[in-house]
């Protein structure tokens, strides 16, 4: 007979295995065919800006929150508001972390302008995260960034096979480090969200502490940048370009001034101008964003095959004082 947890109550009927992959990554696995085959990263941030952390060490199933050792009644209710409020419930825990090795810590972060923070407190009952406020107002403040590194082994086996080495070595770095479950974009692992700015890397390599380096300059890391949470793909796309075109690495940086379609919507073939508040003045980049020509296996538990979207900037402008400074053209993102 397995105990529950204080505060708990008795576990689910039906527990998952522990979400250990098994195998390597070999020539099948989703992260080594889309590396094969070029797939891009970019604009592929989630939409979310709020979130709420759950410190529950596993096992965790598919689905983490509803497969794992959180309370069902709990869980249920934590999902409804979630999508209610669209905020984005992820577990967490330390990488090496056993199951019942656990502080109980949940936290709130909001990544929205102006009320950026992250705010931790410790549960007496999964039932209570659902009942307490999700606005800041409950818990302790801490403005350290937090990296969430996606070890989902559950979900798909790239994330635990790339992601797990990138959490330790961030932790070992003294980086507020989790691992956490899906963030998505399975074949971009390893996959991290830096809170509460809510930036997105995908295919961090060996230890993360390139990744580490640059947020501690205030800096995204280009090469690894997915996008920002809560902006348009568009927007994405065009502050990738901009950032690598004009060398502005800054987080805030590039703000969006307005995205604007040039297509009607719904056609596969997207066109977009955005606008960005640059250093100089302001950059106009024109972007393209059309399905990939082929179609594949998006994840390693996918069962049929999915076209990717992708970007091209068709036109980049940089003006200041009412003069045109840069201008390029074409470029494959």
């Amino acid at each position: 007979m397995t105990a529950a947890f204080p505060g708990q109550g008795p576990p689910a009927p039906a527990r998952p295995p522990a979400d250990r992959p098994a195998g390597k990554l070999t020539d099948e696995r989703c992260s080594v065919r889309a590396l094969d085959r070029g797939d891009s990263p970019v604009a592929t941030a989630a939409p979310a800006q709020r979130w709420v952390l759950i410190e529950q060490p596993g096992p965790w199933g598919r689905d983490a929150l509803t497969q794992s050792r959180i309370d069902p009644p709990a869980a249920d209710r934590l999902a409804r508001r979630a999508r209610t409020e669209n905020v984005r419930l992820l577990l967490v825990r330390r990488p090496g972390a056993r199951a019942g090795e656990t502080g109980r810590r949940w936290a709130y972060v909001d990544g929205r302008p102006g009320r950026q923070g992250a705010w931790w407190s410790v549960r007496g009952s999964d039932e209570e995260i659902a009942d307490a406020p999700w606005d800041g107002s409950a818990g302790e403040r801490r403005d350290d960034p937090i990296y969430l590194v996606c070890a989902h082994g559950g979900h798909d086996a790239c994330c635990a096979l790339r992601g797990r080495p990138v959490a330790r070595g961030l932790l070992a770095a003294g980086a507020d480090a989790w691992e956490c479950s899906h963030l998505g974009g399975d074949r971009f692992a390893a996959n991290v969200v830096v809170l509460p700015v809510g930036v997105y890397y995908g295919r961090v390599p060996g230890d993360g502490t390139e990744l580490l380096a640059a947020h501690e300059k205030d800096q995204v890391a280009l090469p690894f940048l997915r996008g920002r949470a809560g902006l348009p793909p568009a927007v994405q796309a065009a502050q990738h370009h901009a950032a690598a075109e004009l060398g502005l690495l800054g987080i805030d940086d590039l703000a969006a001034r307005r995205a604007t379609r040039l297509t009607p919507a719904g056609q596969a073939v997207e066109r977009w101008e955005v606008v960005l508040a640059g250093v100089d003045g302001d950059v106009a980049v024109v972007l393209e964003c059309r399905p990939s020509e082929d179609a594949f296996r998006l994840t390693c538990s996918a069962t049929h095959d999915a076209h990717a979207r992708t970007w091209e900037v068709l036109s980049t402008v940089v003006t200041a004082a009412g003069r045109t400074v840069t201008s390029t053209e074409r470029r494959r993102l």
